[in-house]
Formats: C-alpha cells, sequence, structure tokens
C-alpha cells in the first residue's frame, strides 16, 4: 500500500485528535478526510506536515471553518453531507505516520484528491492568518 506524496492541499484520511480530546488524555480519534495545509521539504529525513480537519459540524463560537461545496465534495468522492475544513484547529505530525488511514471500503487508497487551487489557497490564507495572530490552536 504506497502513501501519496504529503503535497499541499491534499484531502486524505486520517485520526485527527482534537486539542479537547487530547487535554483529556486521549491519543486516538476518529478517522475522517483531512488536508495539509503545510508540508516540509521531501529531501528531509522525516518530513512533517500541518494536518486541517475536515467535520460535518458546522463551526461555532471560536472554531473558523470554510465550507465545502457540493461540487468540490462530489469531486472528492466524499458524502453528501455539509462539511468545512476547520481552519482554526491543526495537528502537526510525521508523514507518514500510524493515524493515515485507507479510505473506506478500500485496502490501497488512502487519498480523496486534491482541493481545487483556488479553494486550497483560500484555505491555506485563512489558517495562516490565525496561525500568525496565535488564533489558531494545535492538539
Amino acid at each position: 500500500m504506497a502513501l501519496p506524496e504529503p503535497e499541499p492541499g491534499l484531502v486524505f484520511r486520517y485520526d485527527f485528535l482534537w486539542r479537547r480530546e487530547a487535554r483529556a488524555g486521549r491519543d486516538t480519534s476518529k478517522q475522517r478526510p483531512a488536508c495539509i495545509a503545510v508540508a516540509t521539504a521531501s529531501e528531509m529525513i522525516s518530513q512533517r506536515v500541518v494536518i486541517l480537519p475536515i467535520t460535518h459540524s458546522q463551526p461555532t463560537g471560536d472554531t473558523i471553518g470554510i465550507e465545502l461545496t457540493a461540487s468540490v465534495r462530489r469531486a472528492l468522492g466524499l458524502d453528501d453531507q455539509p462539511c468545512w475544513v476547520v481552519v482554526s484547529e491543526y495537528n502537526i505530525d510525521n508523514w507518514p505516520n500510524p493515524g493515515i488511514a485507507p479510505l473506506p471500503n478500500s485496502r490501497t487508497s488512502f487519498a480523496y484528491g486534491f482541493l481545487p487551487p483556488d479553494l486550497f489557497e483560500r484555505i491555506k490564507a485563512e489558517f495562516l492568518k490565525r496561525y500568525d495572530a496565535r488564533k489558531a490552536v494545535r492538539r
């Protein structure tokens, strides 16, 4: 089972651990679609990636997310329910790592595909704005 290269905009299946879960002592969570926001150079011994979760829960309060349109969800093979890429919370992890999981009903595919470039640039800009202002939380 070959993993895809960790490129920004890649949507893959991942065991994203929310900060509230980590604070409660958990070290695993629900496998969900997630998006790579930033990846270190591939020449590094251990690549690191910044991962943003994708959730069906509409953002409220301090949680900020960008909704994926129905056409983007269809192109990625996600379900029909509305979903958001959360830009106010992130994980940093190695690539590869044990939290990467095969897609549902597959044993060999780990990636849904890539976000459209214009949408990814918007997501990245919103995440970096919060990160720079120290308003994005890390697990």
